[in-house]
């Protein structure tokens, strides 16, 4: 299958769901459909990293790379109003997603737009990074998110990664030891890593 959700736009037949799910302590309601990433519920790694994220010090709005349909940055926007989220994806459904999400849990302090990894996000540099990255884009594209997040990072500013063992979890942690000058793994659970990285 040549079709994944990291493609510009799906061409899999339409199949939206909506379905209310529990973050950080707030009920949500997403509508999901078929060419997204997790259609059908929100999945562990992406949970785990909702729940372990710790507000940086760093004053300055976030971005959720590869948001896809939404919760990492609704969840996180509904959790920290007083932070903007920028939430960027390049699959055009997810992001028609998104944006139905922000609206339908009434979040004001997000925003959705559409970017090849960073190329819409300009010279915007963020307080947090925040990704559950497309490992089956493949390691150039998860590598570059990374690279490039600490080049839009503040300093003192943090990227947030959810990575599988099996999946890398160990190569990504060396790569990003060449990156950045602190890094440490925050959490561990059913082989899921909770990666955070900080610009100094």
């Amino acid at each position: 299958m040549s079709e994944h959700y990291y493609s510009v736009r799906p061409a899999s037949e339409r199949n939206p769901q909506t379905w209310t799910y529990v973050l950080r302590g707030h009920e949500f309601r997403f509508t999901t459909d078929s060419g997204v990433f997790s259609k059908r519920d929100v999945d562990f790694g992406t949970r785990l990293l909702i729940e372990t994220f710790e507000e940086p010090e760093v004053a300055g709005d976030w971005l959720d790379v590869g948001c896809g349909y939404g919760p990492i940055g609704l969840a996180l926007a509904r959790s920290f109003p007083d932070r903007r989220v920028h939430m960027i994806d390049i699959n055009e459904r997810a992001l028609e997603l998104a944006e139905t999400n922000r609206r339908a849990n009434a979040i004001a302090n997000a925003v959705v737009y559409q970017s090849d990894l960073f190329s819409a996000v300009g010279e915007q540099r963020f307080a947090a990074i925040i990704t559950n990255p497309p490992i089956r884009a493949g390691k150039r594209v998860v590598y570059a998110i990374f690279e490039q997040s600490r080049d839009h990072l503040l300093d003192q500013g943090e990227l947030w990664v959810v990575i599988q063992k099996k999946q890398g979890a160990p190569s990504a942690l060396q790569k990003l030891n060449e990156w950045f000058p602190v890094v440490e793994v925050v959490a561990k659970k059913k082989g899921y890593y909770i990666i955070k990285a900080k610009k100094c």
